[in-house]
């Protein structure tokens, strides 16, 4: 064993002495070995364990956490590899990748945060079918995060009179907050990269629907099920006091549902409006459709700022330390996965050709059930977010080979992390805001593994039924 860390430290440190000179953006993935996949790797366990492990800390520091794995990339990236060709890499990353991504999740979190519901409805089991349904419909629509915040409150209060409420907010983050947002780039981070990766629109509404309707279907009986059964249960029992007696529900801000189908308009001029014109920043082609889209969303992000009335937001609890904690961690994310990428593209010459056999069959052709699964399962424990972008070079990249040819395996990539985000708290993004939210409700929510528990045991054999119906 000792031999063989020798030798796969010695192929490492190989790769990072300095080579001819390299074109601006090319960093060279072929040549690369494992050691510059260092930083990525610690990034994300940085952002898994660090909430877990030291919470207080992470809390504090966890942007300074993000530019020392980003320094340790970019030092040696610029000292080895030639400045012209880091910048290049890091400017496609940054114009492409990084700066529409996060553009897009500040408008749908700035402009669902001014959409306000008061009163209170009766948690029975129908209406609580009925509001994650429909959240898990405007999960693809404004978002898995912009679906929860809106929607978590309403439902606590329509069950904090009841003593079992914890399988409410369970389903609510396998539902609202996970597999709902499968359908389009506005419903959850990966597919959203995928767009700007070439992935049409509406690519994953046709091709996702099936796996997704059967998830739901069989989700929301589970939960309707198990919720009549404790329902029932709490009726044998003295009732308790209500802290929200029922009353109509009102919404408010509604100034933002325009503007949220502005955005959807905004994102739909960026896949059909090509005019032609394309900016050169370095080597980085920047199409004027896409600048157009990203001046658009911050146009409408600051009309619902100006518009939506203080109180709204303030009833929302709005703030903005969950964007700034997206932006700092992404911007971390997105340098250190500069060399991963570089390395997958080089297929079976890079240093990640075990993986390219993994999930491939003998002849080549992609295993969609290894692609599901490993996807899913990274996705569980690390951002579902650059797990996708790492299998969906794996899978070559081609955006227009793998909605045609590839399809199968692109509806696996994309499944797998959209779904299996579902299986931790840290799987995405809003898993854990929905988490903190109802603990300070005082729900008894379960401890990590805990949760993984009622992951494990309702989502697990969902996606081996949906392995064995459209995957394998």
């Amino acid at each position: 064993m000792a031999i063989g860390w020798k030798a796969l430290a010695g192929a490492g440190l190989a790769s990072l002495v300095p080579g001819a000179a390299l074109a601006a953006g090319d960093i060279g993935g072929a040549t690369m070995g494992p050691l510059w996949a260092l930083p990525f790797a610690g990034m994300l366990l940085s952002i898994a364990l660090g909430p877990i492990l030291f919470h207080h800390l992470w809390e504090l520091h966890y942007g300074k956490f993000a530019a020392f794995w980003a320094l340790l990339l970019l030092v040696p990236l610029v000292a080895l590899r030639g400045f012209e060709a880091s910048l290049g890499a890091v400017l496609h990353t940054a114009l492409l990748e990084y700066l529409p991504f996060i553009i897009l999740l500040f408008s749908l979190f700035t402009i669902a945060g001014g959409i306000l519901i008061t009163g209170n409805l009766h948690g029975s089991p129908a209406t609580n079918t009925v509001i994650l349904a429909i959240g898990t419909v405007m999960a693809s629509i404004v978002g898995t995060t912009g679906a929860s915040m809106i929607l978590i409150r309403p439902l606590l209060r329509a069950n904090d009179n009841r003593r079992h409420n914890v399988h409410v907010v369970v389903f609510f983050i396998f539902l609202v907050s996970n597999i709902g947002g499968s359908l389009t780039p506005l419903g959850d981070p990966p597919l959203f990269l995928g767009f700007l990766r070439g992935v049409d629109f509406f690519w994953t509404t046709e091709h996702l629907l099936p796996e997704t309707g059967f998830a739901v279907v069989v989700l929301l009986a589970l939960f309707y099920a198990l919720d009549s059964f404790l329902y029932h249960r709490d009726d044998s029992l003295p009732p308790l006091k209500d802290p929200t007696p029922d009353r109509d529900l009102k919404l408010w801000g509604k100034v933002n549902l325009p503007l949220l189908a502005g955005v959807i308009g905004a994102i739909l001029l960026s896949a059909n409006w090509k005019p032609g014109v394309v900016f050169e920043l370095h080597g980085v082609h920047v199409e004027l459709q896409n600048l157009v889209r990203d001046l658009i969303l911050i146009g409408l992000a600051g009309l619902s700022l100006w518009l939506t009335p203080k109180q709204v937001r303030a009833g929302n609890e709005f703030s903005w330390g969950p964007i700034l904690e997206v932006a700092k961690l992404f911007a971390g994310i997105f340098v250190c996965i500069i060399p991963v990428l570089a390395m997958l593209q080089a297929g079976r010459e890079g240093a990640f050709s075990a993986l390219v056999g993994l999930v491939n069959h003998p002849d080549g052709s992609h295993n969609a059930v290894a692609y599901f699964w490993l996807t899913g399962i990274l996705s569980s424990f690390l951002d579902n977010a650059p797990t996708y972008l790492v299998f969906f070079e794996l899978a070559g990249g081609n955006a227009k080979e793998l909605m045609t040819t590839g399809a199968l395996t692109l509806a696996a990539i994309s499944g797998g992390a959209v779904f299996m985000g579902a299986n931790t708290y840290i799987g995405n993004a809003p898993n854990f805001m929905v988490y903190a939210i109802a603990k300070d409700r005082k729900v008894a929510m379960p401890s990590f593994f805990g949760y993984m528990l009622w992951s494990g045991a309702i989502l697990i054999p969902v996606f081996i039924v949906q392995t064995v119906l459209f995957f394998g």
